[in-house]
């Protein structure tokens, strides 16, 4: 189908559409101070699923808290014992196809989140499934790519992000979205922490969401916002720090030794000051269901642990340190 046809297609449900300008988001052609929080399970959580109002109230919890931004994951399928994991969650059929209930409830999602001026970004497929070997074949892939991306087509408020951490094919999917949505804000996160993407990549996509170097690099609130900065001084687009250093378990990619508040703090600060805008990535996901780390409900709450209620709170005062921003 031609673009021309694909887009009309799509009439906007979403009050909002986030853009870019320079190195910066704008949204209904003003800033938008994009702040995310890693809420990979969204789709397939039961409690923040149980009804629009539900749904709002934990928006709204998140915006107390200065995020308008949340990343949630297409697939959510890899079998570690993360909270709401299971086989069949994840928006694909084995074939490509679309599991159209999940579907649903990402739509459902997207449309409360506009309603209170937010962003969803998705990331459309993950590592941790790829190595665990659920993944989709290339045919499969691009049948999955372009089916989503034409039931998204009325949600202006959505960017979609390839990979969690890898980078298979990414430039095929790029050109497969943009095929059917040339508007459509596309993002990938190119590998492990650290690694910053190449050339073809970084180029291709309209802005870059890289997961900067963690606490095995000693003081990583020093060199993550050096990544940033180089990344936007490199690309002039804007730069997320997308999966930062966190706390808790030192399984997947978690720190080795003590962590404090203040080592994200300084980060995102410094992150901020360099131009670019930040995802907070914790520890509220990975352990399972009654674990000390995990909040009853499954949803990242920002109160339910007094280490991560002193870096949101911080987030939540972004104005007060960034207002010439």
């Amino acid at each position: 189908m031609a673009q021309g046809n694909e887009v009309q297609t799509g009439q906007a449900k979403s009050s909002h559409e986030l853009a870019i300008q320079g190195t910066s988001f704008i949204m209904d052609g003003k800033p938008f101070p994009f702040t995310g929080i890693s809420f990979f399970n969204a789709i397939f959580n039961p409690a923040f699923n149980k009804s629009t109002a539900d749904r709002k109230a934990w928006l709204e919890k998140f915006q107390r808290y200065g995020i308008n931004v949340l990343r949630i994951w297409g697939q959510w399928d890899n079998g570690r014992g993360y909270v709401d994991d299971c086989p069949t969650c994840t928006l694909y059929h084995p074939d490509g196809r679309l599991r159209q209930e999940h579907v649903d409830k990402l739509k459902a999602i997207i449309t409360d989140a506009d309603q209170l001026g937010m962003v969803i970004e998705l990331a459309l497929f993950a590592q941790e499934s790829y190595y665990a070997n659920v993944r989709l074949g290339e045919k499969e892939a691009d049948k999955a790519v372009a089916a989503i991306t034409r039931e998204l087509l009325p949600y202006r408020n959505v960017v979609i992000q390839i990979w969690n951490e890898h980078s298979d094919r990414v430039l095929d999917h790029v050109k497969t979205v943009k095929s059917i949505d040339p508007k459509r804000l596309v993002t990938n996160s190119p590998g492990f922490a650290g690694v910053l993407g190449d050339e073809k990549q970084n180029q291709a996509l309209d802005f870059l969401t890289p997961h900067t170097s963690r606490q095995y690099v000693g003081k990583h609130w020093e060199v993550a916002p050096q990544e940033i900065a180089y990344l936007l001084k490199r690309y002039r687009k804007p730069v997320v720090d997308d999966e930062p250093a966190r706390n808790g378990t030192g399984n997947f990619g978690g720190p080795r030794d003590t962590t404090y508040p203040h080592d994200q703090i300084v980060q995102i600060y410094q992150v901020w000051q360099q131009g670019g805008y930040i995802v907070y990535h914790h520890d509220m996901f990975q352990t399972g269901y009654g674990t000390p780390a995990i909040p009853p409900s499954g949803i990242p709450d920002p109160e339910f642990s007094p280490y991560h209620r002193a870096v949101l709170e911080f987030i939540a005062r972004r104005q007060r340190y960034m207002n010439s921003q």
